[in-house]
């Protein structure tokens, strides 16, 4: 497995498509994910904190978890199919460890409210991981 941090969350320049890109906490290797606008004013909200009038539903789940006494152990990317990123939530109970199926951002959005690991199975990493354009290279270099 390996650890991942959220880079960034916003919209892709001129488009009406959301992005989180996650970042290899100990390497340079990125994963762009695409995503909803409500999903990303989730997990943007969720990173920025702040008090909010109501809660929004992943602030709604993340107090659910907590008041029943668990513990978002992990959340974990898993699988990609067609462009599409499966993740699971791992939480810990008095019962044992429960894993929940989950929509990427939406475990994402959890991750950051309940600060807990995002990792990445190494095979999700190799297919879908981009490395960052490196700075000060002139691209027109023949």
């Amino acid at each position: 497995m390996i650890p991942m941090d959220v880079l960034t969350v916003g919209r892709l320049q001129g488009s009406d498509q959301y992005f989180v890109v996650l970042r290899e906490q100990n390497g340079d290797r990125l994963i762009p994910i695409q995503i909803g606008p409500f999903e990303a004013i989730a997990i943007s909200r969720g990173i920025t904190g702040g008090p909010q009038p109501r809660p929004f539903t992943h602030d709604l789940l993340a107090t659910v978890i907590t008041r029943l006494g668990a513990k978002l152990e992990r959340v974990v990317v898993h699988d990609l199919r067609d462009d599409t990123f499966f993740s699971q939530l791992e939480l810990g109970t008095d019962r044992g460890l429960l894993e929940v199926d989950c929509r990427t951002s939406d475990a994402i959005a959890l991750a950051v409210r309940l600060d807990c690991p995002i990792l990445a199975t190494e095979e999700v990493v190799l297919r879908a991981a981009v490395m960052p354009k490196p700075r000060g290279l002139d691209e027109d270099v023949q």
